[in-house]
């Protein structure tokens, strides 16, 4: 497209955070300029929450149909990882093909370009100027960076070799992007990493009939997690068929005749047909040439006050803010930014109650403060917990019933400063909890509610009730 000279914003990065930018602020009726050299709407609908979501609920269904003959009878299970890899390519991704996103935007208003856009300094009005592709356009009233990250390959000697420099859903490697893209299942693979996506898949594939191996460097699964989550995760992995390993050193990595081989430094080895790479992602913030206006250009994150600006004229929202990679963090951010700009009341509301979500089966839910941090805090820490099983729901739902409600107290002040709940729908119990934490709920108001009997989360009452 013919590029103007000027624009109200220019937003780098349209995924969910700099989307709802480019489109809100569309919306209203500024002159807005998108850029993204990859797919409008990013990691969340092609490759992240959405698409792998829908591994995940075909791999409980598999699951709970075997849990058919412990409860209600028999059932034969065929696993066909072929049924999910459709329904992501054709409901989810429309085939990795963004036009519906790139329509809307322009329908809005907004323009679009596919590049790669990089900061180039100020004007003499003090304006920021942007380069895209050797053209120099300006923002009248400010840049957002939202560029988002990208899986990473570690440094681990031959991985760069055996990826042969170009990842593909055919190849040897895969990252969460190319396990995405793949038509079938593999008979066995390794995982390296241990953390929400690699714990996610592994368990997800498994349940798919693939032989998984799991490899994580430290000393246990889902590391940012209470260890009491770790700890269940682990063991119901394990019971179902995952070979967990951690503590593991990998060496190198090298092709076989049909897979790939992982080496590690006690000498051992692990053999699989595919080898999926889920240790971390990275920036792309060394891209953005961030010196030409007064920024850090090794900056490891963008800072952000709580109008999501950054430096006169520049503001960042999602990822590159270093306050959580979660889709639902990169929107609520986009939505304070555009209250901001159009001059709105911004619905800042801080980061004590962020919250998040591990897609395992049970789910791991968390938000606030574990009790480490609480206790690094010097807090006047009470801790109180209880099993899923024992509650009444939790033990007629039977086999899955693992986990556990875990509530972090300041003392001193009578409130919830954290909690997790594991457990069946876990995600869905701590909605209740993200709500006491962020608004300061008393304990003691806590333990006057009504809790539904029999439900799930009247474990959370018992839990309030062992505070101490």
């Amino acid at each position: 497209m013919a590029l103007n000279a000027e624009y109200d914003v220019i937003v780098l990065g349209l995924g969910p955070g700099g989307g709802e930018v480019a489109e809100r602020l569309a919306e209203a009726g500024l002159d807005v300029l998108g850029i993204d050299p990859h797919l409008v709407g990013g990691e969340c609908p092609y490759y992240g929450c959405i698409p792998s979501k829908m591994i995940v609920r075909a791999a409980d269904v598999l699951n709970e149909a075997r849990n058919v003959p412990k409860l209600a009878g028999q059932a034969s299970v065929e696993p066909d990882f072929g049924v999910v890899a459709a329904r992501i390519r054709d409901e989810a991704t429309d085939d990795w093909n963004d036009q519906v996103a790139v329509d809307r935007l322009e329908r809005l208003g907004g323009h679009f370009v596919r590049a790669a856009g990089r900061l180039a300094g100020r004007d003499a009005d003090g304006h920021t100027i942007v380069r895209i592709d050797g053209q120099e356009v300006i923002a009248r009233r400010g840049v957002v960076v939202a560029t988002g990250t990208a899986p990473m390959l570690p440094p681990i000697p031959g991985l760069a070799e055996l990826s042969a420099g170009c990842l593909s859903p055919d190849g040897l490697v895969w990252t969460n992007r190319e396990v995405l893209q793949i038509k079938q299942a593999p008979a066995s693979l390794v995982v390296i990493g241990g953390g929400a996506v690699g714990t996610e898949l592994a368990q997800g594939l498994a349940r798919f009939g693939v032989r998984v191996t799991q490899l994580e460097g430290s000393e246990r699964l889902l590391h940012p997690e209470e260890p009491e989550a770790s700890e269940v995760v682990e063991s119901v992995l394990r019971r179902e068929g995952v070979d967990v390993r951690t503590n593991v050193k990998i060496t190198s990595v090298s092709a076989r005749e049909d897979g790939i081989v992982v080496h590690t430094e006690d000498g051992g080895s692990f053999e699989a047909e595919r080898l999926l790479v889920a240790a971390g992602r990275r920036q792309h913030l060394s891209e953005l040439a961030l010196d030409s206006v007064g920024l850090d250009p090794e900056a490891r994150h963008l800072d952000v006050d709580e109008h999501m600006q950054v430096s006169d004229g520049i503001y960042a929202v999602g990822d590159v803010t270093g306050r959580g990679a979660f889709t639902h963090v990169a929107v609520w951010q986009a939505r304070i930014l555009i209250a901001h700009l159009l001059g709105k009341p911004e619905p800042y509301g801080g980061y004590d109650a962020l919250a998040w979500v591990t897609f395992t089966d049970p789910e791991v839910g968390r938000v606030g403060m574990s009790e480490q941090q609480a206790r690094a805090a010097h807090l006047n820490v009470g801790v109180g917990s209880t099993q899923i099983s024992a509650s009444t729901r939790g033990w007629i739902h039977g086999p899955g019933n693992d986990g556990f409600v875990k509530l972090i107290a300041d003392l001193d002040r009578g409130v919830l400063v954290g909690a997790t709940v594991v457990a069946p729908a876990g995600g869905e119990i701590l909605g209740l909890l993200t709500l006491a934490v962020h608004a300061q709920v008393p304990i003691s108001r806590l333990a006057s509610m009504h809790y539904v009997y029999p439900t799930l989360h009247r474990a959370v009452l018992e839990a309030v009730r062992a505070i101490s």
